[in-house]
């Protein structure tokens, strides 16, 4: 679509864009909560609409439109192929990212998520919607464990959402941060950790803001390539392999001595990788099980996110990920971003025991913008996006 006024044409852009991200927020802060949604898959359309509007109005040279072809092409494939349209959606919303202001987006995504969950936090407190805690059996031992979930529904779900919105902080303000900042962001996970007893939490917290300190009072590490290839090499590379691993072992975890480092592992990871074979007859999860190109009967879910991609998508859709990923590092060595960088360290060695971002919901994935801007911001280096109003 040609639009001449190139003022008027990212202000069309950039306004439909918001609209489409706002109601993906909106949606994936409804899911977590209590609220019965049973419309999401409507909503997803409109969404989709929505982001494919933003492309058609940008304006794009042959090369970029023949790449965006292929990325359609694939994406649209793989839905035919699966009945799954999760790959084509976020393609399409990738794409739509390409010239949005990215501090700007970030800084409304933490905003506006920080709200909704804090909605959802209060509604349980008050005991108008969503409970407090929740007595159950998680897999530690104890038949009457309780955990805390202040609305969320799980104690795992209540983390997830402070995680991200730990990530979302780090990415907008840890460059800036004071010692008593992160002080204060401890402590405040800490708690968190503590009320959702989650082993996982207490690892990917730590994680993340010793990355975050270390970036922040040793600012020279952001200048040398090597941060970036053990980054690499540490998300994706190390959790695809461990990912992998655990696929093609989990069949025999029950069968091993108890003292095992295999089994010691499977029982810190509360099971998470015997249950890839033996949570159901169909042992979804367990590498063989893992197609080129999934199908539609394989919509079983499961802990550990990357088997998940794997399980859920196919070997070949999950490899151009890794891929994007891998490019992304690319660019983040290329500026010099070391906050991109740690949020993808974390994420990825979160979703190698969660699967929280591995989902239909866009909006709990805020990467996506991320790839979409630094992927508009490359085009445009290349001199592959040639405008011809320019």
């Amino acid at each position: 679509m040609c639009i001449k006024n190139k003022d008027l044409q990212n202000k069309i852009v950039n306004t439909i864009f918001y609209i489409a991200l706002t109601i993906e927020l909106i949606i994936m802060i409804v899911e977590k909560s209590d609220l019965s949604f049973s419309l999401e898959s409507y909503v997803f359309r409109v969404t989709f609409v929505l982001s494919l509007l933003c492309v058609i109005i940008m304006t794009h040279s042959i090369s970029e439109w023949v790449l965006l072809i292929m990325i359609w092409s694939f994406t649209f494939y793989c839905y035919k192929t699966t009945g799954n349209n999760d790959l084509l959606r976020i393609a399409i919303f990738v794409m739509a990212a390409r010239d949005i202001d990215l501090e700007k987006t970030m800084r409304y995504i933490l905003i506006f998520t920080s709200f909704g969950f804090a909605i959802i936090s209060f509604l349980s407190l008050l005991g108008i919607l969503g409970s407090i805690f929740v007595i159950d059996d998680y897999g530690h031992g104890n038949p009457n464990e309780l955990r805390y979930v202040l609305g969320f529904g799980h104690p795992n779900t209540l983390f997830s959402s402070i995680y991200s919105i730990l990530l979302l902080w780090v990415w907008n303000y840890g460059k800036k941060a004071k010692w008593w900042h992160f002080a204060i962001i401890t402590l405040f996970m800490i708690i968190i950790c503590f009320i959702t007893s989650s082993r996982t939490s207490i690892i990917i917290s730590l994680l993340t803001i010793v990355l975050t300190v270390i970036a922040r009072f040793l600012p020279n590490i952001a200048k040398k390539d090597i941060s970036y290839i053990t980054a690499g090499f540490i998300s994706p590379i190390l959790c695809v392999i461990f990912s992998m691993y655990s696929a093609g072992i989990s069949h025999i975890i029950p069968y091993l001595w108890e003292k095992d480092w295999r089994s010691i592992l499977d029982s810190s990871l509360t099971n998470r990788i015997k249950d890839l074979y033996y949570s159901n007859d169909r042992h979804s999860g367990a590498i063989e099980t893992w197609e080129l190109f999934s199908n539609r009967t394989s919509t079983e879910y499961f802990d550990m996110g990357w088997v998940r991609m794997f399980y859920w998508y196919g070997i070949i859709p999950t490899t151009f990920i890794i891929i994007a990923i891998i490019f992304l590092l690319y660019l983040c060595s290329k500026e010099k971003d070391i906050w991109t960088t740690i949020l993808v360290i974390s994420l990825g060695t979160y979703t190698t025991i969660e699967a929280t971002y591995v989902s239909s919901y866009i909006g709990r994935n805020f990467m996506l913008i991320i790839l979409g801007a630094y992927i508009g911001k490359w085009l445009k280096g290349n001199c592959i996006s040639n405008y011809h109003s320019e």
